[in-house]
């Protein structure tokens, strides 16, 4: 097998916190009597867009609107509902094959330590990684390979030997830009037909066994 390393990335795959993001920005525009057209809401990159979606936010409400409070209640709703998250379908046992064959594990997120490592506790799983490469360490974010060459550094290993795992497409194209093959397993928020780069394209981690994934693969 010339698969040594698996690479996650972590929101939306791992756990479903894409769901809980947009769902906590709805809220806070419910709070102020507004709606807010998901639409659109997802941008086509890893970095943080959330001064963005304030601003936005504020020129809705207009006169009278709190950052500060709006920030922090929005927050705080959002941990509720992270709170309740366990790993997507299909992932822990992804996870318990990969301990059995012996392979390595990494996350590479474009989102900060803080978070990742936070959520990663809650599930249980961070002691499963060998290696987490966050957002707040590299340069760019994704579609920009920085994080997976970070991660790929501190495996010391070459691309050939690892494969990545993501649910966007820009994290497919920074997959593919470090070298990597990729699976691509789309969140409920991603556009499927943006996905035909991808080594393997599934509905859900629980579609497939390890095993089979790692054979077509490495076909």
């Amino acid at each position: 097998m010339t698969i040594k390393v698996l690479i996650f990335d972590f929101d939306g795959l791992l756990m479903d916190t894409e769901s809980t993001l947009l769902d906590s920005w709805l809220w806070e525009w419910r709070r102020h009597g507004l709606r807010l057209d998901p639409a659109g809401f997802f941008a086509d990159h890893g970095g943080d867009v959330s001064e963005q979606r304030y601003a936005a936010l504020a020129e809705a409400v207009g006169a009278g609107y709190d950052r500060e409070s709006s920030h922090a209640l929005r927050m705080a709703y959002r941990a509720e509902l992270n709170a309740a998250l366990l790993p997507t379908p299909g992932i822990v046992g992804w996870l318990d094959r990969a301990a059995e064959l012996g392979l390595r594990l990494a996350v590479a997120s474009s989102s900060p330590l803080t978070h990742v490592g936070a959520m990663l506790d809650q599930a249980g799983l961070r002691e499963r990684f060998e290696v987490l490469a966050t957002g707040e360490e590299v340069a760019a974010h994704k579609p920009d390979p920085a994080v997976y060459l970070l991660a790929l550094e501190r495996l010391g290993v070459p691309a050939a030997e690892a494969v990545a795992f993501e649910d966007t497409a820009h994290g497919v194209a920074a997959a593919h830009e470090a070298g990597l093959r990729c699976v691509a397993v789309p969140n409920a928020h991603a556009d499927r037909t943006r996905f035909t780069a991808a080594e393997v394209l599934l509905s859900s981690a629980a579609d497939s066994s390890l095993d089979d994934l790692l054979a077509e693969l490495e076909s």
